[in-house]
């Protein structure tokens, strides 16, 4: 250790009682304190480093006094500031750090405004009792570009063609920014192919600040279209730092071309359909051929013709091509459905009772159909056919022809008329068992007129359907009756009888006899009293005659 690095002033030393050559000798026989392993500090330009005097071991109260200095180069160094105990710091410094310095309380230096000329090494002297011992430090200053931001954008990139993109610039930074290129977030590579970075850092002379530019040339390709690019750099001492993305238009020729068929589905007679014309080329072509089955349309500044009203005769090989490259060309097929039925007859039918109905459905369909026929809303397993209708077939007949998602309809209503006809008459016993219900089942259209050769109580018709009807009456018969039922049209008329016996007699007879079985019990009884008649006459004879033999 040279004495020449010590540059403590003599009156300093003899103010505390010490003598300058013995404390020289002090610090060379005392390396354990003067030989001190270099510490870094490390600070953000522009701001106020903290340098510490790393006084481990020596008590606040044994420092005699505190001095800084820092290393000029070639072998100087420059004092900045002493402090004595019990005495306030004094600057000494009248170069670059005069008014930057100050002392803090636990003897470190205070660097204000921190500067790339203060990286450098600064030494803490201090003096306690007969030892003088230096804490040197080394000093780095940190600086984070101001933004990083992306240059001399191209407007535009064409595929396969080698473009410088841009420039991404990190302006006055210290270290040096070192820059990456990235697309959608992932690092590009230079391969020497599609990708080629060139970075150059310039250093201002004045501030000693570095600007790092990092030129990128790309090759495109066309799904780069949309893509971002960004540049984004990591400082030692900040977090990273990412430019504003930036997009470019992709430029391509157009490779391919297809054509595009817009109908709503199935597409069927009467319905609009159009031809879009679809080519990927950047930027898109505007003008375009359409081929209607042996026409040419051109269409400007519209990629689409659309072909009103269509019919089964639109249906054929459509086309669309480039204007200026008819070589370039895609086909689409159209096919227009159609499902036509007719039936005959239809409408409203009027047939006679007897007669034959002769139905002859016709379709005339583009592809396989299926066909349903309900009578009245009730589906019928085939289709009907009717060789001599009655009564029963009367109704309205739906035949649904689908064909996909198309379908048509189609009916018939069968009216059925003729003369009335009785189909049954019958009798029974009421509820009550004090009544007997007549009913009268009769079929004919018109609706028929039922009467009865007999009043009756609680008449009742249900519906006319299909040409049926019944009637119905309550009677309590009082004799053996005979009971007619007459229906009646516009077309003749029909009478039926029923024989009705007397319900005085059996009124007590179960209700679930029949009529043969009740004759018989009323039969039995007739008998029966007549033979309770001759055996009482007997007894009433016989007791007379032995009453006059007494007497006798």
């Amino acid at each position: 250790m040279l004495f020449s690095d010590y540059q403590i002033e003599q009156s300093s030393l003899r103010s505390f009682g010490l003598n300058s050559r013995k404390t020289l000798g002090n610090i060379l026989m005392l390396p354990q304190h003067a030989q001190v392993g270099l510490e870094t500090v490390t600070g953000l330009y522009g701001d106020t480093l903290k340098i510490p005097c790393n006084i481990k071991g020596i008590k606040a109260g044994d420092i005699l006094m505190n001095k800084w200095k820092y290393d000029k180069g070639e072998g100087l160094s420059g004092d900045l500031l002493l402090k004595q105990r019990n005495q306030n710091a004094s600057i000494s410094t009248t170069d670059e750090y005069k008014g930057r310095v100050s002392m803090a309380e636990d003897f470190s230096l205070l660097l204000s405004a921190a500067k790339l000329s203060d990286q450098r090494t600064f030494t803490c002297m201090v003096v306690a009792h007969a030892d003088i011992s230096e804490y040197p430090v080394n000093v780095l200053v940190y600086k984070l570009p101001e933004e990083l931001r992306i240059s001399d954008k191209v407007e535009e990139l064409e595929i396969g063609k080698l473009t410088k993109l841009g420039t991404c610039v990190a302006p006055d930074a210290n270290p040096a920014a070192n820059i990456t290129w990235l697309k959608n977030n992932k690092p590009l590579v230079a391969d020497g192919k599609g990708i080629a970075i060139h970075a150059s850092v310039s250093v201002d002379p004045v501030t000693g600040l570095s600007t790092t530019s990092s030129e990128l040339e790309y090759s495109a390709k066309r799904e780069d279209t949309g893509a971002q690019f960004t540049c984004s750099t990591q400082h030692p001492q900040g977090a990273e730092l990412v430019s504003t993305p930036v997009t470019f238009t992709i430029t391509y020729s157009t490779e391919n071309i297809a054509l595009q068929v817009i109908a709503q589905e199935p597409l069927q007679e009467g319905d609009n359909v159009t031809l879009k014309c679809v080519a990927d080329g950047n930027p898109a072509p505007t003008s375009f051929n359409f081929h209607l089955k042996g026409d040419l349309v051109t269409v400007e500044n519209a990629d689409t013709y659309t072909i009103p009203n269509v019919s089964r005769n639109t249906t054929g090989e459509y086309k669309c091509s480039l204007v200026d490259e008819p070589s370039m060309e895609a086909s689409e097929d159209v096919t227009v459905k159609y499902l036509d039925i007719n039936l005959r007859p239809s409408g409203t039918i009027i047939k006679s009772a007897g007669e034959s109905l002769d139905l002859t459905l016709q379709i005339d369909a583009s592809e396989a159909t299926k066909v349903l026929w309900t009578k009245d809303n009730v589906k019928l397993d085939k289709e009907p056919k009717l060789a001599k209708v009655t009564y029963s077939d009367a109704g309205r007949y739906d035949c649904n022809v689908t064909m996909g998602l198309l379908s048509q309809k189609i009916w018939f209503q069968l009216v059925v008329k003729g003369a009335p006809v009785i189909r049954d008459l019958s009798k029974q016993r009421g509820d009550d068992g004090k009544h007997k219900v007549l009913i009268c089942e009769a079929e004919g259209s018109p609706k028929p007129t039922v009467s009865w050769s007999i009043n009756g109580t609680s008449p009742d018709e249900s519906p006319f359907i299909n040409g049926k009807i019944t009637h119905t009456i309550k009677v309590v018969p009082t004799a053996n009756l005979t009971v007619a039922c007459t229906v009646s049209n516009e077309f003749g008329m029909d009478i039926r009888t029923i024989n009705v016996s007397s319900l005085s007699v059996c009124v007590f007879v179960s209700d679930q006899l029949e009529d043969s079985d009740q004759t018989k019990v009323v039969v039995g009884v007739v008998v029966g009293l007549l033979v309770a008649a001759l055996v009482i006459g007997l007894a009433y004879w016989l007791y007379i005659k032995r009453s006059k033999a007494w007497i006798l």
